[in-house]
């Protein structure tokens, strides 16, 4: 029986409602979606990998065949160590697909034999990034269209902690 497995990598700092459209929608592509959590070198995260494992974990509960890993070497090990044959990718916008062709010619030549799949942001989430959701939480602007409840609350507990800016 073999199993098609594929990698959906991302820093999910925090996890937003593009990101779990892009899991159930990349879930349905193949047997096995490994959400891969990277501790990403050049963003400084609000969250530590062990906090968004857990979310990413919690927030993935109800989608059948979804595993979370965390990770720190490049993509294409990462995707062979976990025998993926895909890497699922979500684009937002024309600057999203410029560097995500880039990447994706990049990872081809390290290797051929994983396939990278772009999946189209659905169009009323097409706008969410992280970094603008932690933008408008810091400024207390209200964050809960682009992330769900439990999201929501983390990131203003972490916003109060950290301090707003503006105020």
């Amino acid at each position: 029986m073999h199993h098609r497995i594929g990698v959906y990598p991302g820093t999910f700092d925090p996890i937003t409602r593009g990101h779990m459209d892009i899991i159930r929608r990349g879930a349905k592509l193949v047997d096995r979606l490994v959400v891969g959590v990277t501790t990403n070198p050049s963003k400084s995260p609000m969250f530590s990998v062990e906090e968004r494992m857990a979310t990413v974990v919690r927030e993935t509960a109800d989608i059948a065949g979804v595993s979370v890993v965390p990770f720190d070497l490049l993509l294409m090990d990462f995707a062979e160590r976990q025998e993926a044959s895909i890497i699922v990718r979500g684009l937002r916008a024309v600057a999203d697909f410029e560097y995500e062709y880039q990447m994706a010619g990049m990872n081809q030549q390290l290797n051929n034999r994983i396939e990278t799949v772009f999946l189209m942001a659905d169009v009323a989430l097409q706008p969410i990034a992280s970094r603008l959701v932690k933008e408008i939480a810091m400024y207390g602007g209200a964050i809960g269209r682009f992330v769900m409840p439990a999201v929501e609350a983390e990131v203003i507990a972490r916003v109060t902690r950290i301090g707003r800016k503006g105020s």
